[in-house]
This record gives structure tokens, sequence and C-alpha cells, in this order.
């Protein structure tokens, strides 16, 4: 029988895997640690998809972690996400508990599964002002030629792409060691949801999370002060809403066009998953339509394997 330090649950945006996290969280009495690169911001909700109602089981809210830690306009990294991490999950180990790693950053779960040494990388101004007035494509490709540490994933937006190439950049000079904290034995829980169903929910989700206010939530973001150059990093929602309100977009065309990048950002993330199993990580792929009952009854008999 396997011993666990933890057990993942991971899968693309609109698997439904918060949902199912929650349910396990709470048959198995334990907390939820996210592993998502934007719902640490405070203020940004609909646009990251926090659903926390998803935390919430028969009127008891499951205790989650590293979500609403940072203010709008920051920017939080890996580094900073693998620190939270253990110090998180050092507190929640020490009651006794198993706890649930969920989310759908891929470079986030992975840095902390094989506990890869990681260097807080400073800014580069010589190699901005290098970079500054390429194309994102142009960036793209610049990035391309690196072993590339960084998780792509993200990389919508030309200023991520700079910071991406910065972050190698930096790393090809420093030779990092592989590891700062010790790997972890993980029982991991992939939530496999058909391209074609994945697709209709994601329309689907962005129509009713445009009624539900997100025009107005990133109106509010910018008027409490965060400079639009900050929120646009953020890509997607983010990125797009804040071109829509800034007038460079019609409403139509931002819908549009936001819908085709988080299209392909679910792409993007399947693809990192399956990157993570060719560098051996085992992950058990469970139906997305299976019941929830179901879902946790083949979990945890992973888990007394």
């Amino acid at each position: 029988m396997e011993t666990y330090h933890l057990i993942t649950v991971l899968g693309p945006t609109a698997s439904g895997k918060t949902s199912f996290a929650a349910a396990l969280a709470d048959r198995l009495n334990t907390e939820i640690i996210s592993a998502d690169s934007r719902q640490v911001y405070r203020s940004m909700d609909l646009g990251t998809g926090k659903d926390l109602s998803d935390y919430t089981i028969n009127g008891k809210t499951i205790p989650y972690h590293l979500i609403d830690i940072r203010n709008p306009g920051d920017k939080y990294n890996v580094f900073e996400y693998q620190h939270d991490f253990f110090r998180i999950y050092n507190e929640i180990k020490a009651k006794g508990k198993l706890p649930v790693l969920c989310g759908g950053t891929g470079m986030y779960i992975e840095a902390v599964l094989k506990g890869y040494k990681l260097l807080d990388v400073p800014d580069n101004k010589e190699l901005r002002q290098s970079l500054k007035g390429k194309s994102l494509k142009e960036l793209e490709t610049i990035l391309s030629g690196y072993k590339v540490l960084h998780n792509k994933t993200d990389v919508d937006t030309a200023q991520r792409a700079i910071r991406a190439i910065e972050i190698e950049e930096f790393y090809k000079q420093q030779s990092p060691e592989k590891n700062q904290y010790d790997s972890l034995e993980s029982l991991i829980i992939g939530i496999r949801i058909e391209r074609e169903l994945r697709r209709e929910k994601i329309s689907k989700r962005l129509r009713i999370r445009l009624q539900e206010g997100m025009v107005e939530e990133v109106q509010n973001i910018l008027a409490s002060g965060v400079n639009h150059e900050d929120l646009i990093y953020y890509g997607l929602e983010y990125k797009y809403l804040t071109l829509y309100l800034l007038g460079k977009l019609t409403y139509d065309d931002m819908v549009s066009q936001l819908e085709i990048a988080i299209h392909q950002f679910a792409k993007r993330q399947m693809t990192w998953f399956r990157g993570m199993e060719r560098r051996g990580c085992k992950i058990h792929w469970i139906d997305a339509t299976l019941p929830t009952e179901q879902k946790i009854d083949i979990t945890l008999k992973l888990l007394n394997e």
C-alpha cells in the first residue's frame, strides 16, 4: 500500500475539479490548497472562476488556502507559490490531515510535487528594453529557443512573455540545483472531460459570468487604481475585458476572441498535464461526467491500494 503525502486533483478549466475536490475533502475531513495562478488575487472573482460556493458542502465550508491572498496589480509567481504552499501544507499535516491540492496551473502543481529549486528572479531592465515593441508571436519564438522551465500555459500577453524570457535567461546563467524541497508522493487524480463537452461548458460558463457582472468586476478593479497594463498582464478575461473597456474591442469581438482564448488555454493545460505524465507523474484519469460519489469511491479505492 502506497503512503501518500497528499491528494492532487487536477484538470482543465470547466472540468468540475473544484466541486469534486471539495466533496472529497469533506469525506476525508481535510482542507484544500488551491493551485491556481490567478485565484490568488482578491476582487478577481468572476474572471478567475473562483466559484467559492463550490467549497460549501451540506452547509459546511471546507477550509481552503491560497485564494484571495494578494491584491490585483501584484505579480505573484511560482517561486512565491512554492513557499506559500509548503507553509500551508505543513500546517495541515501537523493537524494529522491529508491535504488536497486542487487546480489547473500545471507549473505550480509540478513545482511542489517535485520540489524544484526555484529562484526569485529579479527584473532585467536591459533585456526588457531589448524586447520592447516585439509582437507576442516574436516573443513566443524567442521563448521557444530556451529549455523552458516556465509555464507557457498563461503566456498570452507580451508582458507575460517578456517576464517568461527574463526568467529563462536568469536560470540559464544560474544553473540552479534541481531540488529545494523534498518531492511529495501524491495520489494524482485527473478529471478528464471530452473536448466537445469542455468547449460547450466553457462557452456556457463565459456567458453566465458576463451576465453575472464580469465587465463590472473589471471596471471596479480599474476604478480602484489598478493600471490597465497590469490587468492585461493577467491574460484571458482580464486582457480582453480591459481591451473592451479601453474601446479597443467591440463587445461582440471581445466575447468571441475571449471564448477562443479560453478554449486554447484549456488545450494548453492538457498539454502540460500530458507533459507531467511523460516526466514521471502518474495521473489517474476519472471521467468528469461520473457522479461525485462514484468519483470519490474510485479515489478512495486508489488511495487504499
